[in-house]
């Protein structure tokens, strides 16, 4: 079984779910072209890093979600990250080999996330987005930073057993 990123699920409404990640780090690339091209291209590199091209040769375990995320909407530029596996730090994560590929620290956040399955197409993405960013803004509760997309599942899965999810950085709720 794939190891899934951590996270506790803070409160559950209506469309989504309010979690909180802990610290984690991300072995990510940028590229450019389209939003569904986005995954394909940068799935070369990053695979490349977890099957040993590093600075220890060192094989990674796979883990999900891939998530992506928009750099730049207008050039078409996207940046695309695998998760690493719980424990992993900077200090501990072997370096990259390739020059495109870098590892990120990522601190502790809270995030909305909507759950949905299907094909990993910009248009299923983009309508997801919109929609959680409206129950969001219904809750009362406050962007702070761009949305990603979180893919769980291998290509080969049937589209209509995919579990793709919509995650949305906010402000912590009061409590």
């Amino acid at each position: 079984m794939t190891e899934q990123q951590p996270y506790e699920v803070v409160r559950e409404y209506a469309d989504f779910e309010l979690r909180r990640y802990p610290d984690h780090v991300v072995a990510e690339t940028r590229v450019t072209g389209s939003f569904e091209g986005a995954g394909n291209t940068s799935f070369r590199r990053l695979v490349g890093y977890i099957g040993g091209r590093n600075t220890q040769s060192r094989k990674v375990a796979m883990t999900a979600p891939v998530v992506q995320e928009t750099e730049d909407e207008s050039a078409g530029r996207f940046v695309v990250g695998f998760v690493m596996p719980a424990g992993f730090d900077l200090a501990s994560a072997p370096d990259p080999t390739d020059p495109d590929v870098r590892m990120r620290a990522v601190p502790a956040q809270t995030a909305a996330a909507l759950t949905f399955s299907g094909r990993w197409t910009r248009e299923r993405y983009d309508e997801h987005a919109r929609g959680l960013l409206t129950a969001l803004d219904a809750a009362g509760l406050d962007v702070v930073g761009p949305a990603r997309f979180a893919r769980f599942d291998p290509p080969w899965t049937p589209w209509f057993l995919r579990r793709n999810e919509v995650v949305v950085p906010v402000a912590s709720p009061a409590v």
